[in-house]
């Protein structure tokens, strides 16, 4: 199935040329404003791909690919929104005010790493959601509290296509028609579930058609073009902000990286495959938009790359001078009491890390 030449919403193509007139919010500054926040996010995941590499991190999931639905989302939401993200999150929880270190702590295994600050409003959004498709319902739940507690506010949840076949995905789907609640499903159709393709995964056309069953309404979009992708969210987040229900979106996109860092994606996709995908991606598209507008030069461009990279090893070394986690935080937040046993356990992860550190605990 070509996906590219199926029927979307797209504003700019992947030679970066207007297919459609742009919409009223879309001037130069914003779209310079989505170029500069993707290329930013991009060289975070190149970087974080190498800090695991090198054993500095954790399994990670690169968002290679996905940034312009990223970006897109995190734009779009409002502080007062909630987002429930998955794991390829990175660039909306960034745009949305999270700093790259945290992402960093929770791939390198430090749970503070989900601890958004009390004190600022995105302490709303949830923290990353490794399960498949379990967050859909919790973002259900959130939805409703928000309809229950007649708060003007969306929620917006997102998910890989391979969630979509997922009894979580459709039954959050199925309460959300009947309930009529304020919350934006947003599918990033990356076309592998892991190593299952995309058209072995589903029959239907596409996968905005499960939106039907569910009494909803359903869209496809260009997830290349963050243009389309903002307009979409934009609209459908104030669809739900005013009680008109929840709208299902599918982001037409395709993973340009392994599955994970714990992954080879050459064992089941070809090269071939993976270099026509490049040709539709979605950074190189914008900037040559901006590029054909006047709007931008390669010179600026190296210039913002730099500053990039500035930005990134500020957030890598802010990770990395992080005093560790004390041990016993394992049994701390993991359960609501401690029985005996586990009180000496405790005791004697404390007593072990005291005697390695020479007597003194971080704890």
């Amino acid at each position: 199935m070509n996906v590219q030449a199926m029927p979307m919403h797209r504003f700019i193509d992947h030679q970066g040329k207007l297919v459609k007139p742009l919409p009223d919010w879309a001037d130069m500054s914003t779209l310079k404003g989505f170029y500069c926040d993707m290329v930013l996010t991009r060289t975070y995941d190149y970087k974080a791909v190498a800090l695991q590499r090198t054993g500095k991190l954790g399994t990670y999931p690169s968002h290679l690919g996905s940034e312009a639905i990223g970006i897109a989302i995190g734009r779009a939401l409002k502080p007062t929104d909630v987002f429930i993200p998955y794991y390829r999150d990175l660039p909306a929880l960034w745009a949305r005010g999270i700093g790259m270190e945290k992402n960093l702590q929770y791939w390198g295994g430090d749970e503070r790493g989900s601890d958004f600050s009390p004190d600022d409003h995105h302490c709303r959004d949830l923290p990353f959601c490794v399960p498949i498709a379990t967050q859909c319902t919790h973002a259900v739940g959130v939805a409703s509290a928000l309809k229950i507690q007649g708060q003007h506010q969306a929620a917006l949840v997102t998910c890989g296509d391979g969630a979509t076949s997922k009894g979580d995905f459709l039954e959050s789907l199925n309460c959300a028609g009947v309930w009529n609640i304020p919350l934006v499903f947003v599918i990033n159709n990356n076309q592998w579930a892991i190593s299952v393709p995309r058209d072995i995964q589903c029959g239907a056309e596409q996968l905005s058609d499960k939106a039907k069953g569910a009494g909803i309404e359903g869209i496809t979009v260009d997830g290349n073009d963050v243009v389309a992708m903002y307009d979409s969210v934009l609209r459908c987040l104030d669809k739900a902000r005013k009680g008109k229900g929840a709208t299902l979106i599918e982001a037409v996109s395709y993973r340009l990286s392994d599955h994970t860092t714990a992954d080879d994606a050459s064992r089941y996709r070809s090269d071939d495959e993976l270099q026509q995908a490049w040709a539709f991606e979605p950074v190189l598209r914008l900037k040559q938009f901006l590029i054909n507008q006047g709007e931008w030069t390669e010179e600026e461009d190296e210039q913002w790359l730099l500053h990039c990279k500035d930005v990134v090893d500020q957030a890598i070394e802010k990770y990395q001078s992080t005093v560790p986690q004390a041990p016993e935080s394992a049994f701390d937040f993991l359960y609501e009491a401690l029985d005996p046993d586990l009180h000496k356990q405790r005791d004697l992860i404390i007593n072990k890390a005291m005697r390695m550190q020479g007597g003194k605990h971080n704890g």
